[in-house]
Formats: C-alpha cells, structure tokens, sequence
C-alpha cells in the first residue's frame, strides 16, 4: 500500500474529476459530497507522503514498471511533499467555501476543481520534463474554464489575456523541451543533468538558449516583472474559491525554476551553472517594486490582494535569486504563509463584498455590515500577517529572507522589501478603515454568512499564528529541503543507480 502511496495525489483527483464531470447534471448534495470528500482523502495522503519525505529519503514510482530514463516516473522528496501538502490544504478551505453556493453560480465547477488538483500535483511528482508540460496543460486547461465560471463581462476580458499568454508561454515550453530533447536526447531530468555535465561544447548554445527559454516560460507561470500584468485582474475577477485556489499558481513557476535550475543546471552543470541566477535576481527586485506600487494603485479589495500575491512573487523569487541553502530555507516558510494567508484573504474579501451589498469590495465607504465585527477581525488578522508585522508568520518568513542576504544583496533586498511591505500596511490600513470604520450611517447591509465559508477563512488564515507556533519543526524541514535540493546527486543516483556516479 505504501508503495503506491505516491500516486494517490494524482489518482484521487483524477477519479474525482471523472465521476463529477460523468454525473454533471446529478444532484449538488452529490457533487460537493464527492469533492469535499476528495480533498480531505488528498489532504490525508499528502500528509502520509510527508511524514515518509521527511526521513530524507528520495522515491520513485515508475508507472508501469518502465524505470528511468525510459519510462515515466512520479519522484518523492522533501521539495515536492511540501507543495503537495500545501495544496491539499488549500483546496480544502477553497472547495468547502464553494460548497456555500459559488459552486452553483455555473457548470462543472466541481470536476474541473479536481483537475486543477490533479495538474497541480502532477506538476510536483513529475521527474520528467515533456510530463511536466503535459501537467502544465491539465491545469491551465482547469483554470480557463474556472476563471470563466458564473461568467460576466470583467472574467471574460480577463480570461481572454490569462489564456493568449498562457497558450504563447505552452507553446514556448514545447519549443525549449524540444531543443533540449534534441541536444541532450533524454526528457527525464535526472538523466538530461548527466548529459548537461557531460555535455560538447558545440552543444552549449542549443542547451543554454532551451534553458532560457525555460526561464520564461516559468517567469510567465509564477507572474515575474514584466510577464506579470495578466495576474492582478485575471485573480480579481475569478470567482473567490478559484482565486484562493489560484494562489498555488503562481507557486507552481517558482517551483519548476527551484527544481529544474537545481537539478538540471545546479552546481555540476559546468558552464551552464548558475545560468538564471542573475536574471532572476534583477527581475524578482523590479517584480517587488512593481507590485508596491500596484498595492498603492489598488482601488478594489481583490486588486488589492492580487497585488499582495504579486508582492509574494517577488520576494520568493529574490530568495532564488540569492541562491543560497539559508535563502531557499527561508522562501519556503514564506512560501507555506504566502501562499495560505492570500488564499484566506480572496475568501474574506468576497465575504465582505456580500456584505457590502451594491459597494461589493470596492474601497469606496458603504453601510455597516451585518457581521462586520467578525469580518474586522479576520480582516485585521490577515492583513497584519501579509503586510509583514510581528507576530504573525508574515515577519518571521521576511526576517528570514533578509538575513539570508549577504554583502551588496543587503543593499538592494532591504529596503524594497521593508518598502513593499510598508505599503501593504498603509494600503491595508486604507483599506481596513474604509471598509469597516469609514460606513455611512443607516440601516446595515446584507445577510448573515454561510458556516461553510467562515471555516473557509478560519482554516487558511490560522496558518499565519500556527506557523509561528511549529516555526521550529517547519524551519528545520525547510532547512533539510534546502540541503536536499544542494545535493542533486542524491536523486540522480535514486533515479539512475548505475549513472548516478557520473554526476
């Protein structure tokens, strides 16, 4: 049974997705009963696959029983059990939030809720690279339609620039997996690191342009400066459970760039070592500086927070930009809090839009609301966690990722993080006080809200006191990941035993 523990985040979603998509017309009771089941079966297995990560030992699920580098395999490490869990966590508090009627505003959200999960975590297993593209599609084909669900006029034009970018940044991906194919003649990534470190020097050219090429592709999945300008309005007008669920999104691009650049082109790769370091660094710094201003611009709450995801983009791409074991420890633990806090945060603020009546969550001032004190709370909570302020998670993660900064870093990732987030605080703070403080006077709008949705929020935000609570365990895994990811050779030899010593 523990063998097969690893295919388990793909098959629950798969089935899932096919019994919902099959029985599409069935009863709601039916379909929410299925999903919510399926997530919590995924949440259990993520954690099962965790708890065996952390020994430290690297596996493998040959499908079909065809071993590397001939066959398709599902690899296991700390890296990927860590998304793979935080995935499963967030799709539990977003698919319960649905199930309090977003789920009826249009067709199948259920079904194609679990493909997303199903790419997502694909994604992460995948130790091959044409599988990895083939995991990007599933997904991307997901979300194009759970952007579009319940329609209206502001997801369509949003949903039209998210899928020409995402269709231009596939067919980029397909290209670079093809002129890699074509110089290294393997797909599997354990294998193409030998071939790179062993690589002609005639070839170098065809490999580094594939790698940059790569570089893009990833830049435009995780929203780096300047291929980010599909993100803010594509995440606030898609429906709260899908912009909670599209917070991992953008995670997915800054996971593929620590994993390939780490495996593929880590230190063993000789002149193609290091190869993104310098492009990341400088873009991850104007990605920062960008989404401080977009925080300031920000007149709608879910632009607001949109631009917060952005924010967190930035600064978990200067931690790879700073390439060292301390700073991708430290973009991890941030990576847990950013990724839950906004996901609780697009579920709060369509809380407080059905609240707010005609205002919706729009920043302009609008009657008291019926549960506002509750909302302001929650609100307070998650606003002081994303902005960076002691206690939550949120400055634990930044002190983090600064100390990690060494020598002239210091100079440049200091003051645009502390900028940033002292923008956030005042844009929040602006924010908060027109919301809850700032109401007309009369009659209080709206009605009271769903338990469904208030344990939605409950169960993403509470991870900003949480982790300082286990910051301990949670730091010292992000630590052995981070060494785990420095020594490539580990997995290469796991993957392919008798090739392994070349690396």
């Amino acid at each position: 049974m523990m063998q097969h523990l690893i295919v388990f985040p793909i098959v629950i979603p798969l089935v899932a997705g096919i019994l919902l998509l099959y029985q599409r017309q069935g009863l709601v009771r039916y379909k929410r009963a299925v999903s919510v089941t399926a997530s919590v079966l995924l949440l259990l297995a993520t954690i099962g696959l965790l708890r065996q990560a952390a020994s430290g030992d690297i596996t493998y699920y040959a499908l079909g029983d065809w071993q590397a580098p001939f066959g398709i395999v599902l690899v296991l490490d700390r890296l990927s059990a860590l998304m793979l869990l935080l995935t499963a966590v967030l799709a539990v508090g977003a698919v319960v939030f649905a199930c309090a009627g977003d789920d009826e505003k249009g067709s199948n959200f259920h079904g194609l809720f679990q493909w997303q999960l199903l790419g997502i975590n694909g994604a992460f297993l995948t130790g091959d690279l044409f599988n990895l593209f083939v995991f990007f599609e599933v997904l991307l084909l997901a979300s194009y339609a759970l952007l579009l669900h319940g329609g209206g006029k502001a997801r369509i034009q949003a949903s039209v620039h998210y899928v020409v970018l995402n269709l231009a940044g596939s067919s980029l991906f397909l290209i670079a997996v093809g002129i890699l194919y074509g110089a290294t003649g393997t797909l599997n990534m354990a294998d193409m690191a030998n071939r790179v470190a062993a690589l002609p020097a005639e070839r170098e050219g065809l490999v580094t342009a594939g790698a940059l090429m790569l570089l893009v592709v990833f830049g435009l999945k995780a929203a780096i400066l300047p291929l980010y300008f599909w993100l803010p309005k594509a995440y606030a007008s898609a429906p709260a459970p899908v912009a909670a669920l599209f917070a991992i999104m953008t995670k997915v691009g800054v996971y593929a760039i620590l994993r390939v650049y780490s495996l593929i082109f880590g230190d063993s790769a000789g002149g193609l070592e290091a190869l993104e370091q310098p492009w990341v660094w400088w873009l991850s710094l104007g990605t920062l500086a960008a989404a401080g201003v977009g925080v300031m611009a920000a007149r709608d709450l879910r632009l607001l927070v949109a631009y917060l995801v952005l924010v967190s983009v930035g600064t978990l791409l200067a931690g790879i930009g700073l390439r060292s074991p301390q700073a991708v420890s430290a973009l991890l633990y941030y990576l847990i809090h950013t990724t839950l806090v906004t996901g609780g945060l697009f579920l709060l603020a369509e809380m407080i839009g059905l609240q707010r009546g005609k205002a919706g969550t729009r920043l302009v001032k609008g009657r008291p609301m019926v549960q506002g004190a509750g909302l302001a709370v929650l609100f307070f909570v998650g606003a002081i966690a994303v902005a960076g302020i002691p206690p939550f998670s949120g400055a634990l993660g930044k002190a983090l990722m600064m100390n990690a900064a060494e020598g002239t870093q210091r100079l440049w990732l200091w003051p645009l993080l502390l900028l940033t987030s002292l923008a956030s605080l005042i844009a929040l703070s602006r924010a908060g006080s027109t919301l809850f403080w700032r109401s007309h006077r009369g009659n209080v709008s709206g009605t009271p809200l769903s338990r469904r949705q208030w344990f939605g929020v409950l169960w993403l935000l509470s991870a900003a006191p949480l982790l300082v609570v286990f910051a301990g365990p949670v730091s010292s895994y992000t630590q052995a990941t981070a060494e785990q990811l420095t020594h490539p050779q580990v997995l290469i030899r796991t993957l392919l035993p008798d090739a392994g010593d070349a690396q």
